[in-house]
């Protein structure tokens, strides 16, 4: 289950970003998660996505309560509300999340720090502007575990995953199987 705390595009969502609202929420949720295991005798992992447009102390928090809550999964990031490198293209100013190539960098910022406050606690699934199998790679040597394509899958169609598998194996100095 994901929880998405960090769409731009629903009015004070991000707002349970702020770690009293953040702490309360992942108890909840992890509560709400027991209960459900037991009374169906099956796990369902929860992973937390958060935004690219986080402070070093927002992302020091919140690594602290995933690791403090036992969450299973944090995905790194969500679209920016930023306008930097658009602000000169004709919709540069729309407002809403903004995807793509404009993101990747704060999301491979978000991945590099939550992987070196977590230090493994938990997987981190990177996501935001993998546009290349080369983008794909950058956010598995950052630190995450797993990588979530959506922009570039629509640009680039489905070719996209296996340059993404070539990429990350080559980095990863593995043999494909």
């Amino acid at each position: 289950v994901t929880v998405n705390i960090s769409s731009p595009n629903t009015k004070n969502l991000r707002q349970l970003q702020d770690e009293d609202a953040l702490n309360n929420l992942l108890s909840l949720l992890k509560a709400e998660q027991q209960k459900l295991s037991d009374a169906h005798g099956k796990y369902v992992p929860i992973a937390l996505k958060i935004a690219p447009d986080l402070s070093d102390e927002q992302i020091a928090q919140i690594a602290h309560l995933l690791t403090q809550h036992h969450i299973d999964g944090v995905i790194a990031t969500n679209t920016t509300l930023s306008r930097e490198g658009v602000e000169n293209l004709e919709h540069g100013a729309e407002t809403g999340g903004l995807s793509g190539a404009p993101v990747r960098d704060k999301s491979t910022t978000v991945i590099r720090a939550l992987h070196q406050r977590l230090q493994g606690a938990l997987p981190i699934i990177g996501v935001g502007g993998i546009l290349t199998g080369a983008d794909a790679a950058e956010k598995i040597n950052a630190g995450a575990s797993l990588v979530q394509i959506y922009s570039g899958l629509i640009y680039r169609g489905p070719e996209l995953i296996a340059e993404c598998c070539d990429s990350i194996f080559r980095a990863s100095g593995t043999q494909k199987a």
